[in-house]
């Protein structure tokens, strides 16, 4: 049977802040006039910079802004079945952990009314407020009975690394619901997105973006978090991937002598990557030459870390090719529709009528905690 495609990043926009008062008590709404707030647009994609969205999609409307134009330039081109929402509007800013969470429910409840209601191929992430964890949890349980949201996200920069034992109340709920968590690229702005400084220009920041990836990575692995959580997977966003093969190959070298160090990494890193994240397609940061793209998956060693991604509307959506041609044809019904029904356990159920796969890591050897031994 042929699939139809699920797409793991499209990216509705929140016209302005006004847009969530509806789904903020009063008391917030009166706050973010008498703050400000609510003369600011998003910093995350402001509505003239010329990389927010192609040119292309900038009109009728504000890109991204309206569900049925973004279904029709995203979803109806490809066939598409079902496509994950992933809402990026810098709840995660605010010092203020009360104002975090008040706009991060405001904002999964706009997403819920204003596009799952509307296109039943919608599904979204929870954008969860990171300047408290117990209160991220407590939004993730708050949403997880409506099976609409099928994963939790969180920024690629924050303000310590994803790994930290802080973070864990988040990835603690997040497994009890069977949610994968997603990291997109994108930060909070504690801390310079480079490991020496604050750059000049975008296109430092940009490329910097892949170095806190892996950074991330890193820490997800050493500080013990697929050994805590056995069932948990992580989808990295945007994140690029071609940078995986070399970034796996030193890391596994360097756990094969420092293992004592870490003993509850219990399996190379290579593997544990293999068996418990996946990658978004877009953006392939690779030369042209179908050989070398080719060979890039081969050196990574699975055909199962590939999601289809659009990244509608952003600049770099690759439009109709957003398949390379050169992927093979079981390669390419992998990465469009199987990979994401064995990633999102909710995605399977819907599509398969609750039979839903394992998770990717369901199989792998068990691994110890940090400080548990066997």
């Amino acid at each position: 049977m042929t699939l139809a495609p699920i797409d793991c990043d499209i990216h509705p926009v929140l016209p302005g802040l006004a847009s969530l008062a509806p789904y903020l008590d009063p008391h917030w709404r009166e706050q973010i006039v008498a703050r400000g707030l609510d003369e600011q647009e998003s910093i995350s994609y402001p509505k003239n910079a010329p990389l927010t969205a192609r040119a292309d999609f900038r009109a009728p409307s504000r890109a991204g802004t309206d569900p049925r134009h973004l279904a029709a330039e995203a979803l109806d081109p490809f066939g598409t079945g079902l496509a994950i929402c992933n809402c990026l509007y810098g709840v995660q800013l605010p010092f203020s952990e009360d104002l975090g969470a008040a706009l991060a429910s405001a904002l999964n409840d706009w997403i819920a009314r204003e596009w799952l209601d509307r296109d039943q191929r919608f599904r979204a992430s929870i954008v969860v407020p990171t300047q408290s964890p117990a209160r991220a949890a407590a939004e993730i349980a708050r949403l997880a009975p409506d099976r609409r949201f099928v994963q939790v996200l969180m920024l690629a920069n924050d303000s310590a690394p994803l790994g930290n034992r802080a973070w864990w109340p988040i990835y603690e709920e997040a497994s009890r619901h069977c949610l994968p968590v997603g990291i997109h690229a994108g930060s909070s702005y504690r801390h310079a997105v480079t490991g020496i400084g604050w750059p000049s220009y975008y296109i430092e920041d940009y490329a910097a973006q892949a170095q806190s990836f892996q950074s991330q990575l890193a820490s997800l692995i050493a500080e013990g978090v697929f050994a805590k959580f056995p069932d948990l997977v992580f989808v990295f966003i945007e994140s690029g991937w071609t940078w995986l093969p070399a970034f796996l190959w030193r890391f596994t070298k360097f756990w094969r002598g420092l293992r004592a160090e870490v003993p509850w990494v219990a399996a190379p890193p290579a593997e544990i990557v293999r068996a418990r994240v996946r990658f978004t397609l877009q953006p392939i940061d690779a030369p042209e030459d179908p050989a070398v793209l080719l060979r890039v998956l081969e050196h990574i060693g699975s055909d199962r870390l590939l999601l289809f991604s659009t990244d509608h509307p952003h600049w770099q959506f690759d439009g109709t090719a957003a398949i390379p041609a050169c992927f093979p044809e079981a390669l390419a019904q992998r990465v469009l529709a199987e990979n994401a029904l064995e990633t999102y356990p909710r995605l399977a159920a819907s599509v398969r009528g609750g039979n839903a796969p394992p998770p990717p890591g369901a199989d792998a050897a068990e691994e110890n905690g940090p400080g548990e031994t066997r």
